[in-house]
């Protein structure tokens, strides 16, 4: 199975980004943010609908914990998608565009591609197209929708993806607090589990999106592989580097879905370098 992002983007936010180059640094952070994340519930392939049938994991907070933490080595691709809700996270240093949602495909080593839904000075919704590959990121352009080659030198590696050090494999492995709240139906049943994660953690593992408080997360995981199928958790949002003050809360679900499938991520065609 093959699929593609739509590269459509709409041309009335283009004044928003023309001014403001460091905005497609923010862009490229939410794209590596939602694709870090989807590390959280990538484990061996599974493709197809089907719910894997076998032995159930112990009914036990810890050793579910411990064996989603050791699926995650077997990954090789997903589908995500990342919802926001609730108070607005930027990713321009203007504040102008807040990400709303963030849907595509990973696929291992360090590829990616997504379409992000934002909302651009708190009224026009429009669409952007990332792609990633390697330490390579292509944004559409505004006004042309083609897409353009970033350039080299920001501080986000999508190698972390995996990385042993600092990746969501230890996220999970070094959660605190880690209580079973039970067996639920989420698309199947799925053991609910909910732990804290450290700060450090989590600016970690969303590319600094979320990374000035613990987080505690819930995980809804399939009781026989261990892999996580959604995910929930809310943040303090802090705006205006001046005061740094508490905003809001956001609320960020992640919903994971065609483990093991077969995703086409290739450079675009229309390169503007």
């Amino acid at each position: 199975m093959t699929t593609s992002v739509d590269n459509r983007t709409d041309r009335r936010c283009a004044a928003v980004l023309a001014c403001a180059p460091t905005t497609r640094r923010g862009l490229r952070r939410a794209v590596l943010a939602s694709a870090l994340l989807v590390g959280a519930a990538c484990g061996a392939g599974n493709s197809g609908s089907a719910e894997p049938t076998g032995p159930t994991l112990p009914a036990d907070g810890d050793a579910i914990v411990t064996a989603s933490a050791a699926a995650m080595g077997d990954v090789t691709s997903v589908r995500f998608d990342l919802r926001r809700s609730g108070a607005p996270v930027y990713i321009d240093q203007f504040e102008a565009i807040a990400i709303d949602r963030v849907v595509g495909e990973f696929t291992v080593p360090q590829s990616a591609q997504a379409a992000l839904d934002v909302e651009v000075n708190g009224s026009l919704k429009t669409q952007l197209a990332a792609i990633a590959l390697g330490p390579e990121v292509w944004l559409s352009n505004p006004i042309t929708g083609e897409f353009e080659t970033l350039p080299d030198g920001y501080d986000i590696d999508p190698s972390r993806f995996f990385d042993p050090t600092g990746g969501w494999r230890p996220l999970l492995a070094g959660l605190t607090d880690i209580s079973l709240i039970g067996l639920e139906d989420r698309d199947g049943e799925r053991y609910h589990v909910r732990g804290t994660a450290t700060a450090e953690q989590m600016k970690a593992i969303t590319a600094g999106l979320v990374g000035n408080q613990d987080v505690e997360i819930d995980f809804w995981i399939q009781p026989v592989t261990g892999l996580v199928s959604a995910a929930e958790f809310s943040t303090d949002t802090i705006q205006g580097q001046a005061d740094e003050s508490v905003q809001g809360v956001v609320q960020w679900d992640l919903e994971l879905s065609q483990y093991g499938e077969e995703f086409t991520i290739v450079p675009p065609d229309e390169l503007n370098t």
